[in-house]
């Protein structure tokens, strides 16, 4: 099963996965002589994640296309947002290009080469990004053996757009779109931040950017239902007013946000008390057919049975019948 939606992956989705905002980005961080070649004007989404369903909670993707000296290109961009680095992410990465490739053999049958493809990683967390960024170094060799044989290991790298290490004034400099450059800024700063609406009174001209936009209101929700999501509590009252000193429509736009959510709050509230209820009962179901089928039941079984999801439940109560043994059925 999917995991669920986080902000992070709502917010960066609404807003890099808009082209004009996802260019803006791939401008400041592709190296030079590579943009002079992409036709960034003609970056077109392409629809579907290729992070594996079990890391979706930590990683979000986006993939595009634009052609490069005229020839058709991918960009692949991944955000990490989790705690630590990913030690393997050069590996998945790696990955990630070749379902790229998969896809496009797959839309072109006939083809005898394969279109490049630009990966980039967006890191943005407390710590610096440490974990290797290419393929080679995670290769189990002593480096003397390792460049010996570097022609016929694989040498993959990607790009890396580490957001612990660029500060406010360099994201300023930066030739992004207002609603990029916010939401790069709220990445790095709203997360658990008592201080988050002290920390944008700087940063109430982008702010008014982002509402003059041409989906201005749009862009603007996104931002402040992240912020609202991630920030704290507390700060809440001080939001308000920032948003209050940005006119009636920041005003407005944000009373409803606090609206929605608070209504969010309520109806998540019900459903998740009954599917819980759900479970529950499933689970004392499962554990008594179990029981009465194969005895007493150890306690690393209980454990599993406990922990299960709805559907894993719903498919070892099915197999109770045919199941020789505990194995057979919690396979």
């Amino acid at each position: 099963m999917s995991s669920p939606s986080t902000p992070h992956d709502a917010v960066f989705r609404r807003i890099l996965g808009a082209p004009s905002n996802a260019a803006s980005q791939l401008r400041a961080t592709l190296p030079p002589d590579l943009v002079a070649r992409l036709d960034l004007d003609r970056l077109t989404p392409v629809s579907g994640s290729l992070v594996d369903a079990t890391l979706r909670w930590r990683h979000t993707d986006l993939l595009f296309t634009a052609p490069l000296d005229g020839r058709e290109a991918f960009i692949y961009v991944l955000i990490e947002h989790q705690s630590s680095n990913d030690p393997l992410m050069a590996f998945r990465m790696l990955r990630y290009v070749v379902r790229v490739w998969d896809r496009f053999l797959g839309d072109h049958p006939k083809a005898t080469r394969l279109p490049a493809v630009i990966p980039l990683v967006v890191h943005h967390n407390d710590q610096a990004w440490t974990a290797p960024d290419q393929v080679l170094d995670l290769v189990d060799l002593d480096p003397d053996l390792a460049d010996a044989w570097r022609e016929y290991l694989p040498c993959f790298q990607f790009l890396l757009d580490d957001l612990v290490r660029v500060d406010e004034r360099a994201l300023r400099e930066r030739p992004l779109t207002s609603s990029a450059r916010l939401t790069l800024l709220l990445l790095k700063i709203a997360p658990g931040n008592p201080r988050l609406a002290k920390d944008l009174w700087p940063w109430v001209d982008e702010l008014r950017a982002v509402l003059a936009g041409p989906d201005g209101r749009e862009e603007f929700t996104a931002l402040l239902r992240y912020i609202d999501l991630v920030g704290e509590a507390d700060s809440r009252d001080q939001l308000y007013d920032l948003m209050a000193a940005l006119g009636p429509e920041a005003e407005e736009a944000y009373m409803t946000i606090a609206e929605m959510l608070r209504a969010e709050g309520r109806v998540e509230g019900r459903v998740e008390g009954r599917v819980e209820g759900r479970v529950e009962g499933r689970v004392e179901t499962l554990v008594q057919l179990l029981t009465l089928k194969f005895g007493s039941l150890p306690e690393a079984v209980l454990t599993t049975v406990r922990n299960a999801s709805a559907d894993q439940l719903q498919t070892w109560t099915a197999r109770v019948l045919t199941a020789d043994t505990l194995d057979q059925l919690l396979d």
